[in-house]
């Protein structure tokens, strides 16, 4: 049963159907380059669908599997969940997208599906993305669904960006987008 759905995308929950074909994209070196992990193998990739049940079941939210409508195909996964920057737990937006999906606006359109998501439905009053500043493509990716400022830290001893949202924020995205069309 999807969480939502996009123009081009469902969403629904990672379950441990979704192993063998997560555990093929996190393998992949180019996928998981800015990943604090690394690549992943089948146990790493099983342990993380275990953390992405956890999360549904203690928050609501979490990553979700990203498909095609229109084929079906496994694209990656995209959502929010806790992640501790410091001292302080928030909720932090992330996805990956299988190489063959790069491209295509899959990830700007499943990031605005997430915010969307967890806003309207009131799962928090805000959300952080962590990047890489070479993370040059996710960089674009934030910027454009409405993140606007950053600091920089240290997370997993890499200097990153922490962008912030608020659900206010949000609000007064999709009232500014609403006047442009």
């Amino acid at each position: 049963m999807p969480e939502f759905e996009t123009e081009r995308l469902i969403a629904r929950r990672l379950t441990h159907q979704d192993v063998p074909l997560l555990t093929t994209m996190l393998s992949d070196p180019e996928v998981m380059k800015f990943s604090v992990q690394g690549v992943c193998n089948e146990e790493a990739t099983r342990r993380f669908v275990d953390w992405c049940l956890a999360c549904y079941a203690s928050h609501g939210i979490g990553p979700w599997a990203l498909c095609e409508k229109e084929s079906g195909n496994f694209v990656g996964f995209c959502g929010a969940g806790p992640e501790l920057l410091g001292d302080t737990e928030e909720i932090n937006l992330g996805y990956r997208l299988a190489r063959r999906f790069w491209h295509q606006g899959y990830a700007t359109e499943a990031v605005k599906g997430v915010l969307k998501y967890i806003f309207d439905q009131e799962h928090c009053d805000s959300v952080m993305v962590i990047i890489e500043p070479g993370h040059t493509a996710s960089v674009r990716v934030t910027e454009k669904t409405g993140f606007k400022d950053y600091t920089l830290q240290e997370f997993h001893n890499r200097l990153v960006r922490v962008y912030r949202m608020t659900c206010q924020d949000w609000i007064a995205r999709v009232r500014e987008e609403d006047c442009l069309e």
